[in-house]
Protein backbone atom coordinates (compact mmCIF):
# COMPACT_ATOMS: atom_id res chain seq x y z
CA UNK A 1 0.00 0.00 0.00
CA UNK A 2 2.16 2.68 0.83
CA UNK A 3 4.73 3.72 -1.28
CA UNK A 4 2.33 1.74 -3.84
CA UNK A 5 -0.70 2.96 -4.05
CA UNK A 6 0.01 6.42 -2.01
CA UNK A 7 3.02 8.28 -2.05
CA UNK A 8 2.83 7.86 1.87
CA UNK A 9 6.32 6.66 2.90
CA UNK A 10 8.03 10.65 2.88
CA UNK A 11 5.41 11.18 5.68
CA UNK A 12 6.13 7.84 7.50
CA UNK A 13 9.91 8.27 7.44
CA UNK A 14 9.61 11.79 9.23
CA UNK A 15 6.81 10.34 11.57
CA UNK A 16 9.00 7.20 12.31
CA UNK A 17 12.68 9.30 12.64
CA UNK A 18 11.10 12.13 14.62
CA UNK A 19 8.37 10.60 17.22
CA UNK A 20 10.87 7.86 18.38
CA UNK A 21 13.16 10.55 19.85
CA UNK A 22 10.76 11.35 22.53
CA UNK A 23 11.32 7.64 23.81
CA UNK A 24 15.04 7.37 23.22
CA UNK A 25 15.09 5.77 20.45
CA UNK A 26 17.29 6.80 17.08
CA UNK A 27 15.67 5.98 13.82
CA UNK A 28 17.00 7.56 10.28
CA UNK A 29 14.74 8.22 7.83
CA UNK A 30 16.72 5.91 5.32
CA UNK A 31 16.54 3.16 7.60
CA UNK A 32 12.85 3.39 7.58
CA UNK A 33 12.88 2.83 3.79
CA UNK A 34 15.13 -0.29 4.54
CA UNK A 35 12.43 -1.55 7.12
CA UNK A 36 9.01 -1.30 5.45
CA UNK A 37 6.76 -3.76 5.44
CA UNK A 38 7.41 -4.60 9.25
CA UNK A 39 4.67 -4.63 11.78
CA UNK A 40 4.36 -1.70 14.20
CA UNK A 41 5.29 -3.61 16.82
CA UNK A 42 8.32 -5.53 14.88
CA UNK A 43 9.69 -1.95 14.11
CA UNK A 44 9.47 -0.99 17.65
CA UNK A 45 11.59 -4.14 18.88
CA UNK A 46 14.09 -3.53 16.32
CA UNK A 47 14.37 -0.28 17.64
CA UNK A 48 14.26 -1.61 21.62
CA UNK A 49 16.59 -4.52 21.19
CA UNK A 50 19.43 -2.13 19.83
CA UNK A 51 18.29 0.89 22.17
CA UNK A 52 17.42 -1.20 25.48
CA UNK A 53 18.88 -4.54 24.69
CA UNK A 54 14.84 -6.13 25.45
CA UNK A 55 11.67 -6.18 23.38
CA UNK A 56 9.48 -3.22 24.69
CA UNK A 57 6.43 -3.85 26.32
CA UNK A 58 3.37 -4.10 24.97
CA UNK A 59 2.23 -1.03 26.93
CA UNK A 60 5.63 0.65 25.78
CA UNK A 61 4.69 -0.67 21.92
CA UNK A 62 1.31 0.93 22.17
CA UNK A 63 2.52 4.08 23.45
CA UNK A 64 5.06 4.39 21.04
CA UNK A 65 3.01 3.31 18.30
CA UNK A 66 0.44 5.71 19.52
CA UNK A 67 2.95 8.66 18.71
CA UNK A 68 4.24 7.59 15.54
CA UNK A 69 0.84 7.57 14.13
CA UNK A 70 -0.30 10.89 15.79
CA UNK A 71 2.97 12.51 13.91
CA UNK A 72 1.94 11.05 11.38
CA UNK A 73 -1.47 11.64 10.66
CA UNK A 74 -0.72 15.56 11.48
CA UNK A 75 1.32 15.74 8.32
CA UNK A 76 -0.35 16.23 4.61
CA UNK A 77 -2.47 13.86 3.00
CA UNK A 78 -0.62 11.67 1.17
CA UNK A 79 -1.32 11.41 -2.78
CA UNK A 80 -2.47 8.19 -4.68
CA UNK A 81 1.04 7.07 -6.24
CA UNK A 82 0.93 8.22 -9.73
CA UNK A 83 0.44 5.79 -12.20
CA UNK A 84 -1.73 3.57 -9.74
CA UNK A 85 -5.04 3.70 -11.01
CA UNK A 86 -3.76 3.34 -14.84
CA UNK A 87 -2.36 -0.07 -13.72
CA UNK A 88 -5.21 -1.03 -11.29
CA UNK A 89 -7.81 -0.09 -14.46
CA UNK A 90 -5.71 -2.71 -16.22
CA UNK A 91 -5.61 -5.07 -13.67
CA UNK A 92 -9.02 -5.55 -13.26
CA UNK A 93 -10.18 -5.14 -16.79
CA UNK A 94 -8.20 -8.86 -17.22
CA UNK A 95 -10.59 -9.97 -14.30
CA UNK A 96 -7.89 -10.56 -11.71
CA UNK A 97 -8.17 -9.98 -7.97
CA UNK A 98 -6.82 -7.02 -6.25
CA UNK A 99 -5.06 -8.02 -3.17
CA UNK A 100 -3.80 -5.66 -0.58
CA UNK A 101 -0.88 -7.20 1.85
CA UNK A 102 0.32 -4.26 4.09
CA UNK A 103 1.93 -3.98 7.30
CA UNK A 104 -0.10 -1.20 8.68
CA UNK A 105 -2.85 -1.55 11.88
CA UNK A 106 -5.19 1.54 11.17
CA UNK A 107 -8.58 0.68 11.58
CA UNK A 108 -9.81 3.48 8.70
CA UNK A 109 -7.48 1.58 6.43
CA UNK A 110 -10.59 0.69 3.87
CA UNK A 111 -12.06 4.25 3.90
CA UNK A 112 -8.79 5.38 2.71
CA UNK A 113 -8.13 2.83 0.33
CA UNK A 114 -12.08 3.37 -1.03
CA UNK A 115 -11.86 6.64 -1.38
CA UNK A 116 -8.64 7.43 -3.73
CA UNK A 117 -9.72 3.79 -5.24
CA UNK A 118 -13.00 3.55 -5.46
CA UNK A 119 -14.48 -0.21 -6.22
CA UNK A 120 -11.52 -1.76 -6.76
CA UNK A 121 -10.44 -3.31 -3.20
CA UNK A 122 -12.96 -5.25 -0.94
CA UNK A 123 -12.42 -6.12 2.81
CA UNK A 124 -12.35 -9.37 2.57
CA UNK A 125 -9.60 -9.48 -0.39
CA UNK A 126 -7.09 -7.30 2.33
CA UNK A 127 -4.19 -8.52 4.62
CA UNK A 128 -3.14 -6.04 7.57
CA UNK A 129 -0.93 -6.24 10.65
CA UNK A 130 -4.24 -7.17 12.58
CA UNK A 131 -4.59 -10.57 10.31
CA UNK A 132 -1.08 -11.94 11.29
CA UNK A 133 1.42 -12.88 13.80
CA UNK A 134 4.65 -12.25 11.78
CA UNK A 135 5.58 -9.34 9.53
CA UNK A 136 7.27 -8.81 6.36
CA UNK A 137 9.85 -9.98 6.03
CA UNK A 138 8.34 -13.62 7.07
CA UNK A 139 6.45 -14.80 4.18
CA UNK A 140 2.82 -15.57 6.58
CA UNK A 141 1.40 -12.01 5.07
CA UNK A 142 1.63 -12.77 1.95
CA UNK A 143 0.62 -16.87 2.73
CA UNK A 144 -2.33 -14.95 3.77
CA UNK A 145 -2.75 -13.08 0.70
CA UNK A 146 -2.96 -16.25 -1.36
CA UNK A 147 -4.97 -17.88 1.28
CA UNK A 148 -7.85 -15.45 1.45
CA UNK A 149 -7.97 -15.43 -2.68
CA UNK A 150 -8.12 -18.98 -2.93
CA UNK A 151 -5.17 -19.25 -4.98
CA UNK A 152 -1.98 -20.95 -5.80
CA UNK A 153 1.48 -18.66 -5.68
CA UNK A 154 2.08 -19.67 -9.06
CA UNK A 155 -1.11 -17.63 -10.08
CA UNK A 156 -0.21 -14.33 -8.43
CA UNK A 157 1.76 -11.23 -9.26
CA UNK A 158 3.05 -9.15 -6.39
CA UNK A 159 3.94 -5.31 -6.87
CA UNK A 160 6.21 -4.26 -4.45
CA UNK A 161 8.50 -1.32 -3.23
CA UNK A 162 10.51 -2.44 0.22
CA UNK A 163 13.42 -4.67 0.05
CA UNK A 164 11.42 -6.84 3.51
CA UNK A 165 8.23 -6.75 1.14
CA UNK A 166 10.35 -8.34 -1.91
CA UNK A 167 11.36 -10.59 0.31
CA UNK A 168 8.81 -11.85 1.89
CA UNK A 169 6.18 -12.25 -1.43
CA UNK A 170 9.65 -14.26 -2.98
CA UNK A 171 9.62 -16.50 0.27
CA UNK A 172 6.08 -17.07 -0.26
CA UNK A 173 7.00 -18.08 -4.36
CA UNK A 174 5.50 -15.54 -5.71
CA UNK A 175 6.12 -14.07 -9.26
CA UNK A 176 7.85 -10.20 -7.44
CA UNK A 177 7.73 -6.50 -9.60
CA UNK A 178 9.83 -3.78 -7.25
CA UNK A 179 8.31 -0.84 -8.16
CA UNK A 180 11.71 1.99 -6.99
CA UNK A 181 9.14 4.72 -5.78
CA UNK A 182 11.57 5.44 -3.21
CA UNK A 183 15.19 6.69 -2.15
CA UNK A 184 17.02 3.09 -2.22
CA UNK A 185 19.03 2.16 -4.86
CA UNK A 186 17.58 -0.58 -7.48
CA UNK A 187 20.12 -2.92 -6.72
CA UNK A 188 18.88 -3.12 -2.87
CA UNK A 189 15.93 -4.32 -4.62
CA UNK A 190 17.22 -6.91 -6.89
CA UNK A 191 19.76 -8.38 -4.15
CA UNK A 192 15.94 -8.70 -1.93
CA UNK A 193 15.08 -11.02 -4.77
CA UNK A 194 12.67 -9.20 -7.09
CA UNK A 195 11.97 -10.27 -10.53
CA UNK A 196 12.02 -7.27 -12.04
CA UNK A 197 12.89 -3.46 -11.22
CA UNK A 198 10.29 -0.61 -12.69
CA UNK A 199 11.57 2.81 -11.98
CA UNK A 200 7.80 4.03 -11.10
CA UNK A 201 4.01 2.53 -10.63
CA UNK A 202 3.65 4.38 -14.10
CA UNK A 203 6.17 2.91 -15.67
CA UNK A 204 4.62 -0.14 -14.83
CA UNK A 205 1.04 0.96 -15.80
CA UNK A 206 2.63 1.95 -19.19
CA UNK A 207 4.21 -1.30 -19.69
CA UNK A 208 1.94 -3.75 -17.97
CA UNK A 209 0.02 -5.05 -21.65
CA UNK A 210 2.79 -6.14 -22.78
CA UNK A 211 4.08 -8.05 -19.32
CA UNK A 212 0.85 -9.47 -18.55
CA UNK A 213 1.29 -11.01 -21.93
CA UNK A 214 4.40 -12.41 -21.38
CA UNK A 215 3.63 -13.87 -17.88
CA UNK A 216 0.85 -15.30 -19.25
CA UNK A 217 2.37 -17.14 -22.44
CA UNK A 218 5.84 -17.90 -20.34
CA UNK A 219 7.97 -16.10 -22.58
CA UNK A 220 10.76 -14.14 -20.97
CA UNK A 221 10.40 -10.41 -20.17
CA UNK A 222 11.95 -7.60 -21.61
CA UNK A 223 10.16 -4.72 -20.07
Amino acid sequence: MDGVLFDSMKNHAYAWSHAMTDFGLEMAPEEVYMNEGRTGKGTINLLSQRHWGRDATDEECEQIYEAKSRLFNSLPEPEPMAGAMDLLRKVRAEGLMRVIVTGSATHALLDRVNAAFPGVFSEDLMVTAFDVKHGKPNPEPYLMGLKKAGIQASEAIVVENAPLGVQAARAAGIFTIAVNTGPLQDEVLKEAGADLVMPSMQALANGWDELYEQLTTGTKSKV
